[in-house]
């Protein structure tokens, strides 16, 4: 049998991709196995990250162990996709002779024809899951059309072109009908969907014929850029029981100077009135955002306003990142990178802080509340939970004790909140799921 390994680094978009071309190479002839330390596959595929320094480093590494397992005979092919590749091909090749071919972010066909398969257009709508099987990722859309001072997205996947709804429909009903329960709508800017396709946006539409798919219980929203924030986006939310009272929206920055040097398009004022609306509309909406600090020109009045933003809002969760300059960006290419590494990473540090005794607070409020809880997995005495609030591997958690009770992957209980740490909580089995 032909055996592939195709490891997937970066975010879950990548992750999406991964399983799509899985699927083709599936349907090709090979035996392919996911991130595996176990395969004896001669052939790797590396599909990398090149968003930002250390996920470009990342993927650098991950290529030269396979290139080193190439040289020892270990493996036999070696092929590099993704975003790197698809940035840095040229530069990549001369240093990694070890690698047979590099490919970018849309040449899944020629992927496949260099492994022996024909790229079958049926089969776009079918994917091999990596995630758990009760919950996956659906990609409604490519690229990004904001160009935002510090993001190199728009250079590398190009412009916003989002997927036909009649396919993703197609795809969320097949993974529905292999026991998938929840899907994380996910995009570069999921609110941009379908303005280049209808010459309107039609997210508000799409998430309520997903509401309507057989076996999908949750469905929850990344990705959302606060610019133009649909109002009907909102009114679905607060209506369909489905849908996750939970939104991903990155913020990035709240000092109008900041925003302005960012490239934002839109102002502090915007942000508050976007928060205040959620909020009013869907009363209990979990808000995580992304926030970047150190960007050129960034002050200690601009990095207070940041903070106090963060004590106003009290975000359920929060990320924040160091800026690194990108090479082709307008802030590489019009700013200078004059806030030194030492202050880029206090500021991080002090926004963590502030953050971690805000999530301490908001789940110390939450004990002693019964809430819907599905099952991840079980980990030593404990199953591993999450309540709709929390999305996978990047959210908090919540855990059960297993000892008394026998819960199933992928199934919904009640569990009473019985205590809460920073990050995680800690909960008893109250019953099945009310229906």
């Amino acid at each position: 049998m032909k055996k592939i390994n195709v490891i997937t680094l970066g975010c879950s978009k990548n992750t999406v991709d991964s399983e799509h071309l899985m699927a083709q190479l599936a349907a090709a002839g090979y035996t392919v196995a996911a991130d595996s330390d176990r395969t004896d596959a001669r052939v790797v595929v590396i599909n990398t990250c090149g968003f930002i320094g250390d996920a470009k480093q990342e993927s650098i590494d991950m290529i030269l162990r396979a290139a080193a397992a190439k040289t020892a005979g270990r493996i036999d092919r070696l092929f590099v996709i993704g975003c790197l590749s698809e940035r840095y091909a040229d530069e990549l090749r001369p240093e990694l002779p070890e690698v047979d071919e590099f490919f970018g972010v849309k040449d899944w066909a020629g992927i496949v024809q260099a492994l022996g398969g024909d790229y079958r257009r049926e089969l776009e709508t079918e994917r091999v899951l990596t995630t758990p099987a009760h919950y996956a990722y659906l990609k409604i859309g490519e690229g990004c059309n904001w160009k935002c001072g510090y993001c190199a997205i728009p250079l590398i996947r190009g412009p916003h072109v989002s997927v036909p709804m009649e396919q993703l429909l197609d795809e969320a009903r097949r993974l529905a009908a292999r026991g998938v329960r929840e899907l994380m709508v996910i995009a570069q800017d999921t609110t941009y969907y379908g303005l280049d396709l209808y010459g309107r946006r039609r997210l508000a539409e799409l998430l309520t014929a997903l509401c309507r798919i057989d076996g999908i219980e949750w469905i929850r929203l990344h990705y959302a850029y606060p610019t133009a924030f649909p109002e009907d986006v909102i009114e679905t939310m607060a209506r369909e029981l489905k849908i996750c009272k939970y939104l991903d929206i990155p913020f990035q920055h709240i000092s109008d100077a900041q925003l302005r040097a960012m490239k934002r398009r839109h102002t502090k004022a915007d942000a508050y009135r976007l928060v205040e609306r959620l909020r009013t509309a869907i009363p209990d909406i979990a808000l995580r955002t992304t926030l970047l600090v150190g960007y050129p020109g960034e002050t200690e009045e601009d990095f207070a306003e940041l903070m106090q933003f963060v004590r106003d809002v009290r975000f359920d969760r929060l990320g924040v990142f160091a800026y690194s300059e990108e090479e082709g960006t307008y802030s590489a290419q019009h700013l200078r990178n004059d806030v030194p590494e030492e202050v880029k990473q206090s500021r991080v540090e002090r926004i963590m802080a502030l953050q971690k005794e805000i999530s301490l607070e908001n789940n110390r409020r939450r004990i002693g509340r019964t809430e819907r809880v599905i099952v991840d997995s079980r980990q030593g005495d404990y199953y591993v939970c999450r309540t709709q609030y929390d999305s996978p591997e990047v959210d908090e958690e919540l855990l059960i004790p297993a000892a008394g009770h026998r819960l199933f992957r992928g199934h919904f209980y009640e569990a009473r909140i019985t205590a809460a740490e920073e990050y995680d909580l800690y909960g008893e089995w109250v019953g099945p799921q009310r229906r």
